[in-house]
């Protein structure tokens, strides 16, 4: 297919970032060829293809998308000249574990900056972007929404990529109704990310080729909100640039990638959970902000969490479901269900881990900081069936529900449910507020 005098690379990556940079730059150049996609972090994504409808004529039979754990292998069968890294919420010493594996192969290892890869729209851009997975972006985001509302803007709401199904189908979504989130056949992850928006009126796209994303985004919105995934960086280069930052996890801020460069190209950085937060980790983010981004405004926010009828969790066992990636690659040891538990009095929260099966089990054997909490793990039909299997194995009264949308409605559960919501703080939506103003 290629001639010899080409640049080869892969991609590592995880379904998202990669495909992006191959569309905005790898793909764009005859001078490179793009020998494979890597897959990483999310399950069951590796042994499909970048199909040629989207990679292009030049690559009549696809790009495969091989395991990561290959990629020494696919360096030396391909005689490989550069790796380049385009997946996010990794700590810098593991991004550079892969740069010392590519560099022992034999290839060049790069990472690409947002000057060719971000999207230049028509209409404003907000981006939210974060410091780490499950900082608050989803909440924040509706927040920002509800300003914009408020101000007679048409808003379209344009997610991270999370595309783990057919490519080609999934080029361009958009979701403006409930009943969307079934014709497109979307995973727990996605309706996570897409309910919300919708449950508050709002058009969602989402998809693979965030450029003809864009274009259809455009014809119908005042302003782009960019809703980003994990602690990439944003696709389009934005008029404001929001990174939320996570005090229960001080220190991430200067010590994950990309989240530091989110930090250090932030407009503003908001320092979300601080009604959960310890003084001295607030501190600490604030001081590490300060020292990456001396020009950032730094706003505070509250998030409170309400459960829809306490009486259910006090003095209960209950069992605590909550978002799987904020747990998993997130790393966090709870979330705002655990929370909601401890507040309403519950009598235990049990360890769900005796009850885990197939996918699930083996997620808290590969993330083992995981105990009294059950991850929401989604990602297809198989894992979400075994997710509804642990759940009605587990020995409780009360299935507490800390997830963006509510479980009930997508399984059948064998124990009574209740819902955790949580919101930005009304005092730091204000202080957007008049952030935003300025600059529309």
């Amino acid at each position: 297919m290629a001639a010899s005098n080409k640049t080869k690379v892969i991609i590592v990556g995880a379904a998202g970032r990669d495909f992006h940079d191959f569309n905005t730059y790898w793909g764009q150049s005859a001078k490179y060829e793009v020998v494979a996609f890597t897959a990483a972090q999310i399950p069951d994504i590796a042994g499909r293809a970048y199909p040629t409808e989207l990679a292009g004529k030049r690559y009549p039979k696809g790009i495969p998308i091989e395991p990561e754990e290959k990629l020494t292998e696919l360096i030396e069968k391909h005689n490989v000249d550069i790796v380049t890294m385009a997946y996010s919420d990794l700590p810098h010493a593991e991004v550079m574990h892969k740069a010392a594996i590519a560099n022992a192969a034999g290839a060049d290892f790069v990472i690409m900056g947002h000057r060719n890869t971000m999207i230049k729209s028509k209409k404003p851009v907000i981006a939210i972007c974060a410091v780490r997975t499950g900082c608050g972006k989803s909440q924040t985001t509706r927040a920002v929404t509800k300003v914009l509302k408020g101000m007679g803007k048409r808003v379209a709401a344009i997610r991270h990529p999370m595309p783990y199904g057919d490519l080609n189908k999934q080029a361009c979504q958009r979701f403006a109704k409930l009943e969307d989130l079934d014709l497109h056949d979307c995973t727990i992850e996605e309706r996570e990310e897409y309910e919300p928006h919708i449950a508050a009126g709002n058009v969602v796209f989402a998809g693979v080729d965030y450029g003809r994303i864009l274009k259809a985004a455009e014809k119908e919105a005042d302003v782009i909100l960019w809703d980003g995934g994990n602690n990439d960086l944003s696709f389009y280069k934005p008029d404001l640039y929001i990174t939320v930052a996570d005090p229960h996890r001080a220190g991430h801020e200067v010590s994950y990638y990309p989240g530091e460069t989110n930090v250090r190209m932030a407009d503003i950085v908001l320092i979300n959970k601080v009604d959960t937060a310890e003084e001295e980790d607030i501190k600490a983010v604030v001081a590490n902000v300060k020292m990456l981004n001396k020009g950032a405004k730094i706003i505070k926010g509250k998030s409170p969490v309400s459960v829809e009828d306490p009486s259910m969790v006090k003095g209960k066992r209950v069992l605590v479901v909550e978002d799987g990636p904020t747990l998993t690659h997130g790393e966090m040891t709870y979330g705002a269900g655990h929370v909601a538990a401890r507040n309403c009095g519950a009598k235990k929260i049990i360890d769900p881990r005796p009850f885990a099966v197939g996918s699930i089990k083996a997620t808290y054997k590969k993330y083992s900081h995981m105990e009294e909490i059950l991850p929401a793990m989604g990602y297809g039909q198989k894992q979400m069936n075994e997710l509804q299997k642990t759940i009605n194995k587990a020995d409780c009264d009360v299935v507490l529900i800390g997830t963006p949308i509510d479980l009930a409605r997508m399984m059948k559960i064998n124990k009574p449910t209740v819902r955790v919501t949580y919101d930005l703080g009304t005092a730091a939506t204000n202080s957007l507020k008049k952030e935003i103003e300025k600059i529309l």
